[in-house]
């Protein structure tokens, strides 16, 4: 019960990330507020909880409705413990050579101003509450390009750097602001930025799954709850002494090339050795041969 009597707030609650962390701080004695557009999702979910989870329908591409969420968030405890900013979707897809400034901004709004603004209507009701602490989603695609169009990559990139900003603008309040990045998790995100929906997302999904399984150290799909974890640890006071950090939840996707961490997949100082050796064989190979 690491949250008990706490109020937590998590954005995009409806589904994936956010709903297993709604779940995750309610079983561990939170007063959850679930913001999320999807109201059917997110009362289920909420009723789910029994009584524990209290759901705020807000589009964080939208500051005042961000304001009011926090401000009725805060109503009933008198303040915020605990803010995971999390909400998002895939957003544009075009490249840079394509994109137009309107898919830009979208983007943008949704995945960096949200959080932006998340902490600052936060702030106010989180100021000499023990233990405040903001989490943000940001993700592998931070790391480099190759995990995730243009704009989406660089809203995460800006996500991981307001982390470290607000922590530095928010340690004199008591407050300490930390983030996560996931890599290849089994959620809706992807395949509802494709328009898939019914049981064609879902054989996308599965299909996702093992493919994130077989490109990664970690043999396996990365699961919502995966994330609901790392994000309740620096949410709690186990994290006391962590601000400005982030934690990449990735099963090892960003730590190399596959010949790196596969022992069957050749890599160029293999390929490379392999030649250089093969001329020796060769002659070996030449020296031994003679009359039958």
């Amino acid at each position: 019960m690491r949250f008990s009597r706490k109020t937590v707030v998590v954005t995009g609650g409806a589904s994936g990330i956010g709903a297993e962390a709604v779940r995750l701080f309610a079983a561990e004695g939170a007063d959850v507020v679930s913001a999320d557009i999807d109201e059917d999702a997110g009362r289920r979910i909420a009723s789910e909880c029994e009584g524990a989870v209290r759901f705020v329908r807000c589009d964080v591409s939208d500051p005042a409705a961000i304001e009011a969420l926090m401000n009725e968030a805060a109503q009933p405890g008198g303040g915020i413990d605990t803010v995971f900013n999390n909400a998002g979707a895939g957003g544009a897809r075009a490249s840079i050579a394509e994109i137009e400034p309107a898919e830009w901004d979208r983007t943008m709004d949704l995945l960096l101003r949200s959080v932006a603004f998340g902490i600052r209507y936060a702030v106010p009701h989180m100021k000499g509450r023990r233990g405040a602490s903001i989490v943000n989603t940001s993700s592998v695609a931070a790391v480099g390009p190759g995990y995730a169009p243009t704009a989406y990559s660089v809203a995460k990139a800006g996500v991981l750097h307001l982390t470290k900003v607000a922590a530095t603008d928010l340690a004199q309040f008591g407050i300490r602001v930390n983030a996560v990045q996931p890599g290849f998790i089994n959620t809706n995100i992807f395949t509802a930025s494709l328009g898939i929906e019914g049981d064609m997302q879902r054989m996308a999904n599965n299909a996702i799954a093992q493919m994130s399984a077989n490109a990664q150290p970690v043999a396996r799909g990365g699961q919502a709850r995966d994330i609901a974890e790392a994000v309740a640890y620096l949410a709690s006071e186990a994290a006391g002494f962590v601000t400005g950090a982030s934690i990449l939840v990735d099963g090892g996707i960003t730590l190399g090339p596959r010949h790196s961490w596969d022992p069957e997949e050749a890599g160029l100082f293999d390929a490379l050795e392999t030649m250089a050796n093969a001329p020796q064989q060769e002659q070996q190979q030449s020296r031994g041969a003679g009359p039958a």
